[in-house]
This record gives C-alpha cells, structure tokens and sequence, in this order.
C-alpha cells in the first residue's frame, strides 16, 4: 500500500518546489480536498477542447468542453464529454436535438473557443462558420475532427453529467493542429 506524502507535503523535483495530496486524504468523506487545489492537480493534465453543438429551431446552440474523451469503445463507436448540472445549454441541447455535432478544436481556434464558451448567448456563433447536416449536428469549419454524434446514455458524476456519445460520422483534416486546454491555458499543440 502507498502511504504517500500528507497534504500540504512538499518536495523539490528539478529545483522546482511541488504540493502534492494523498490519496487517503482525498478520500476522506470528513476533510474533502480543497477545489482550488484539485483544479490546479488537474490542470496538469492537458484536455483536448471540442464544442458539442446543434443546429435548433434553425439557431445555432452549442457548449464548450475540455472534458472529452475519444476511444472509449470502437464498437460501437463512443466518446464522452462531461457539462456541469450548472449549464444552461446541455439542457436545450439534450432535449431538442436528435443528433450532435462535435468539433475538436484547432490551434488557431483559440478566441472562437472562449467566445462559444461566453455568457453572451447571443453573441456565441456571431461570425462563425459552421455546418450542420440534416439530423441538426452542428460543427465548427476548419476544425482538425468533426463529429456526428447521438446520445448513447448519460449518467451523473459528482457535479456533472458525464455523456456518451456514439459517432454516426466523422471528418478528419490531417493537417490541422489541434488545441489544448494544459495549466488553465489554451494552448496549441506543437
């Protein structure tokens, strides 16, 4: 069993002071981990970044979401994001439309994504190309990955509903790099 170091513990690595947490302490029901310290953990982690999107009422509507997993079964075909039970939009989308478009997003899609993810409704699609096909899958043009997707199942994960997709159909532009979200920062892939 790793005993591992107790929260608050530091250690030098490369002349670089790091903070790290338990295991035992983060799971502990009576001393919870600190969010901010969990968001700067995982931060660590570099995300791809996709807006799910679709075409409702002849609106586009979509959200952003670094929380998306490719590969979780070839057959069928799944992957997952994960919204908040915060979000406005997952509701709308989730119940008005039949099919959903995902777009991984490019190295040079930085500003397109904060503008999708901002408050302003109304200002999210203003100037963007984008597609969407019959079912109302919306994809964002010059993405490196676009998805046509349908809801598998959703399921809920602490504050968030974790949702599987399977994929109907894709387009693949090799030559695009694609963005991630790494130390709470986009940043392109090299």
């Amino acid at each position: 069993m790793y005993a591992g170091p107790t929260q608050g513990a530091t250690a030098r690595i490369d002349g670089r002071v790091s903070m790290s947490l338990s295991a035992a302490t983060l799971a502990r029901p009576d001393a919870p981990a600190d969010p901010l310290a969990l968001r700067a953990a995982f931060a660590q982690f570099p995300q791809g970044v996709v807006v799910v999107g679709a075409e409702i009422d002849g609106a586009p509507e979509g959200l952003v979401a670094s929380t998306f997993t490719v590969g979780v079964s070839l057959d069928p075909p799944l992957v997952t994001f994960a919204v908040q039970h915060s979000s406005k939009t997952w509701p709308r989308l989730r119940e008005s439309a039949t099919r959903l478009g995902v777009s991984v997003l490019g190295a040079d899609q930085q500003g397109l994504c904060r503008q999708i993810a901002s408050k302003d409704r109304a200002q999210r699609f203003t100037g963007v190309e984008y597609t969407a096909d019959g079912g109302g899958a919306l994809t964002i043009a010059h993405s490196p990955l676009q998805l046509g997707t349908c809801i598998y199942s959703q399921f809920t994960a602490g504050d968030h509903d974790v949702v599987v997709l399977e994929v109907l159909d894709l387009n693949v532009d090799e030559t695009r790099t694609g963005l991630v979200f790494h130390q709470s920062a986009f940043k392109p892939l090299p």
